[in-house]
């Protein structure tokens, strides 16, 4: 018998079997669709008033527990719940790891079309709270004298800022301890900063504990000398009015550094760093295991961002070239680099071609995945091993699809970069058949 179907504001029992890639619990209606269930984890059976409908699936607000699964915990931090920032906090981070292994599982198998997957588990995180050294905050200035709410966006309405402080659990200490002092000393209506109804803060730490503040949005420069006389900590404040504007100095040290990988970098608000440095040193050193012995041999690093990769490579004797497109990050990419590592700027999907055939090619791309068309021509190619470090399993799973059978999965290994959150690195490694 046909279930009757489900519509906006009818509450719903249902079990959990799992996390979506926002965090939400996964459990399926009687008439098949697929419900999102914020708040909630597998092994839960809950009540939840369904909100939202769509043709395949709907989402819905948790009213009860009825049953608590066997990770359910009480969050550590005051702010979970209503802030969008950390939708898995209410799980033990044991239950984290184990929700995040299935979903990875799970885009293989369902996504990938694969079988018989390598054993795996996923490396946790060296520090499960306060691990991100980069943190983007929403400032809003409300109608009203000197109103204004900066935060997070919350869980139940992303169009929405939630107050947020320093307690929260997510940045490390400094930068907590930065946006606490940042709040008291911007003045009212945030008059210090540039002017503007809605600004992006992001707050970016170093390993010795400066930090640099990055204002996109707004006009004008705000008085940065008082910011930066009032913390100490904060040793630099960038403004760029739109995304496509050019980034501007207002006040502070044009540039910091620090040692990534064993390689110098640049600190600048537009540099790609991972925000977890602990849990990244970690997951380079096991890429870097895959991609075997490098002397003499010729590697392509697709996706290079600064090169992190193909310049330790070179060192140990390799011939690399990376592909980027970010011509920001291609610049820091070839400053210094050693001898045997160059750098085409372009798309991979256009650059590959040129630079094939090779004895290893790395593939780092972003959350989005790579093009058709780089699967396609690795594929045709005779790379005896890809590494492909992945931010995102369905597009990974799709990815490798595409790469057809040519090539074997041979392992499998996951890194928790991201705690408290549903977002988890891979890094598989592909062998020619």
């Amino acid at each position: 018998m046909k279930a009757d179907p489900v519509g906006p504001g009818q509450e719903v029992t249902l079990e959990v079997h799992g996390i979506s890639s926002t965090g939400a619990g996964v459990g399926r209606l009687p008439d098949g669709r697929v419900a999102f269930i914020h708040g909630t984890g597998p092994g839960e059976r809950i009540r939840a008033e369904i909100d939202r409908v769509k043709k395949r699936w709907v989402s819905g607000r948790l009213l009860e527990v009825v049953t608590p699964g066997p990770y359910r915990r009480p969050p550590p931090c005051p702010f979970q719940g209503k802030c969008g920032g950390c939708p898995l906090e209410h799980l033990t981070y044991e239950g984290q790891l184990k929700a995040k292994e299935g979903r990875i599982r799970d885009a293989l198998e369902r996504i990938g079309g694969l079988s018989d997957l390598p054993g795996f588990q996923i490396h946790p995180s060296p520090r499960e709270l306060r691990y991100r050294n980069r943190v983007t905050f929403t400032l809003l200035r409300l109608q009203g004298p000197d109103r204004i709410v900066a935060g997070f966006h919350a869980l139940d309405d992303p169009g929405r800022v939630m107050d947020v402080d320093g307690r929260c659990l997510l940045p490390e200490e400094v930068i907590g301890q930065v946006w606490d002092g940042l709040r008291e000393a911007w003045g009212p209506g945030a008059s210090r900063l540039p002017a503007g109804r809605r600004l992006r803060l992001t707050l970016r730490a170093t390993r010795d504990g400066e930090v640099l503040l990055l204002v996109e949005g707004g006009r004008g420069t705000g008085v940065p000398e008082e910011l930066l006389q009032a913390l100490p900590a904060l040793v630099a404040i960038w403004h760029r009015q739109t995304p496509s504007s050019e980034l501007e100095l207002l006040g502070g040290e044009p540039e910091l550094e620090e040692v990534w990988f064993g390689e110098e970098v640049a600190v600048r608000p537009d540099a790609f760093l991972q925000v977890n440095r602990d849990g990244a040193e970690e997951l380079h050193a096991l890429a870097l295991r895959e991609m075997g012995a490098p002397r003499g041999r010729r590697v392509i690093d697709a996706y290079c961002g600064m090169g992190v990769y193909g310049r330790r490579l070179c060192r140990h004797g390799a011939q690399v070239v990376g592909i980027e497109l970010d011509p920001g990050a291609v610049a820091m990419a070839r400053e210094g680099a050693p001898q045997g590592f160059s750098v085409l700027e372009g798309r991979v999907e256009d650059c590959l071609a040129e630079v094939l055939p090779a004895d290893l090619v790395i593939l780092n791309p972003p959350r989005a995945g790579t093009d058709p068309a780089v699967m396609h021509a690795l594929s045709d190619s005779q790379v005896p091993r890809i590494v492909y470090v992945s931010c995102d399993p369905a597009t990974l799973a799709r990815d490798l699809a595409r790469l057809g059978s040519n090539y074997d999965l041979t392992r499998i290994q996951a890194f928790d970069l991201f705690p408290q959150t549903a977002h988890v690195e891979t890094v598989v490694t592909l062998d020619r058949s």
